[in-house]
């Protein structure tokens, strides 16, 4: 009877520590910290969620290419702006900001590799004669050696290092894209302030022409005088003109110097760069059509659209990240290697030391804290998200703009080239007039002086729809391509990995 009850007897013990180590278990990954109720709800908006095709229909242009300053000003403007993108400041802190990022990639790549590394200590102490070392070693001087070879592995189960490596990559496209807006914002700023520089020496030839007409015609004006036929008063309006001219004439050089300035510190060089820069030749006007499927295309022209859309893809894999906090970690160490008192059995067998083991980290309780940090995350892919939205929202908006003004500066242009063309004409007939008697010289050079105010009017007119097509090139990526550099993704896979984060 003894002998068959001493079996369960000696069963239970066994049976009942099973039982308690996979109840422990199992308390121990119910209690796990969780993320439950943390997820985002924001979502990318699509092209078609915008509506343009009444205010950006397809004309069935070609999109710009990097050649397009060369056709708006030829070689001269592009000299200067090859010139800014090699020694402008800002462009280069932008190279920095890539190459950093790409120093980043590297990092993350490493962190799922093997980490191996190796440590020599010589160290000289003496041992205190009040404590675990008994004599003869208390009250010794001792030189302790100690040499190891360490090696470590991070095993990777819930895709951690992966998507600390996807976040990386995507910043670092998302540094790249970000450059190519600087070089666009610095080539687009260059031509605009070129175009002006042409602007203000055209508008400097006219003034000093009207100062020569004036000069003329108060000269008149003082014989008119002096002959009863005109009163004083008519003398001081004429010097009042003529001061008004001069005025003028030093406010545009004045612009002339200070353009020189600006486009010196655009290319990164000191104020006398400016001061060698020729007169540019206003360029002739250029019609520029839009290209088809404008809205769609503008998520792979655009290099600030491009540029969100990757910091987008950066904050979804920050949120994979920082779930896998919530999981157990496993690592595997190892180390050998050699420790001993003295140098002369530092290298034999008898010191040799040897270890390995894993170590898991299963996080319980951390205060809130994992959930705080993923709480962070999902806030910053919120923010990703609305950044990228207000990015094509003003995308559409700069285009939009574009357009609109440049339907109304042709109409301008029109009706200004008009009003030019018939002050010419009246010139011309007052100087007919002139030539027969009818007419004297006070009223050829009043219809001179109009038509030279018409001229600056239409030049106005003119340089504004040439400044409004560089700003059209800009707004329409001026020739930059995600796909053909590399720059992907595509508006799809940014959905489905906005659908990803709303579903994990």
């Amino acid at each position: 009877m003894n002998a068959h009850s001493s079996q369960p007897r000696s069963g239970l013990p066994k049976l009942g520590t099973q039982r308690l180590a996979i109840s422990a278990a199992i308390l121990l990954l119910t209690a796990c910290a969780n993320y439950s109720g943390i997820h985002s709800t924001a979502h990318t908006n699509n092209p078609d969620d915008y509506a343009s095709a009444s205010s950006l229909p397809g004309q069935g242009g070609k999109w710009p290419t990097t050649s397009d300053v060369t056709i708006i000003g030829g070689a001269p403007l592009q000299e200067l702006v090859d010139e800014a993108l090699a020694g402008n400041p800002s462009l280069q802190a932008a190279s920095s900001r890539v190459a950093a990022s790409r120093a980043m990639v590297e990092a993350a790549g490493a962190t799922s590799k093997p980490q191996v590394g190796a440590s020599l200590s010589v160290t000289r102490e003496r041992f205190t004669e009040h404590s675990i070392y008994p004599p003869p070693f208390g009250g010794m001087y001792v030189t302790d050696y100690e040499t190891g070879l360490n090696f470590s592995y991070d095993f990777d189960f819930w895709g951690k290092h992966a998507e600390q490596l996807r976040s990386a990559l995507s910043q670092s496209k998302a540094a790249e894209a970000e450059h190519v807006a600087v070089r666009l914002v610095l080539a687009t700023a260059v031509s605009k302030t070129w175009l002006q520089l042409g602007r203000q020496f055209a508008q400097l030839e006219l003034t000093e022409q009207q100062l020569a007409l004036r000069s003329k015609l108060d000269q008149l004006t003082q014989q008119r005088v002096a002959a009863g036929l005109d009163t004083q008063s008519d003398n001081q309006l004429s010097r009042q003109q003529i001061a008004s001219l001069h005025a003028e004439q030093a406010q545009w050089t004045e612009a002339i110097a200070l353009t020189r300035n600006r486009l010196a510190a655009l290319m990164g060089k000191g104020p006398d760069r400016g001061l060698t820069i020729a007169r540019p030749a206003l360029p002739a006007d250029t019609v520029i059509a839009l290209p088809d499927q404008l809205p769609l295309g503008l998520l792979g022209r655009r290099p600030d659209i491009v540029a969100a859309r990757w910091q987008v893809e950066a904050a979804q894999s920050d949120i994979k990240v920082a779930k896998t906090e919530f999981y157990p970690n496993v690592n595997l160490s190892a180390m050998v290697g050699f420790s001993s008192l003295g140098f002369s059995k530092f290298l034999t067998s008898g010191s040799r030391v040897v270890g390995a083991g894993p170590a898991i980290r299963l996080p319980i309780f951390e205060g809130g804290a994992l959930r705080a940090q993923l709480k962070g995350r999902v806030a910053a892919y919120d923010g990703a998200v609305a950044t990228y939205n207000e990015t094509v929202n003003d995308a559409f908006h700069e285009v939009a703009d574009n357009v609109q003004s440049l339907h109304a500066a042709e109409i301008q242009g029109k009706n200004q080239q008009a009003a030019t063309e018939a002050a010419e004409r009246s010139m011309k007939l007052a100087e007919q007039r002139q030539q027969v008697g009818t007419a004297n010289m006070l009223q050829v050079v009043a219809a001179q002086m109009n038509w030279l105010t018409q001229r600056k009017l239409e030049l106005d007119t003119r340089v504004r729809r040439v400044d409004l097509r560089i700003s059209l090139i800009k707004s329409l990526g001026g020739g930059f391509d995600a796909a053909a550099q590399g720059l992907t993704p595509t508006a799809a896979e940014v959905d489905a990995h906005a659908a990803a984060a709303d579903a994990t």
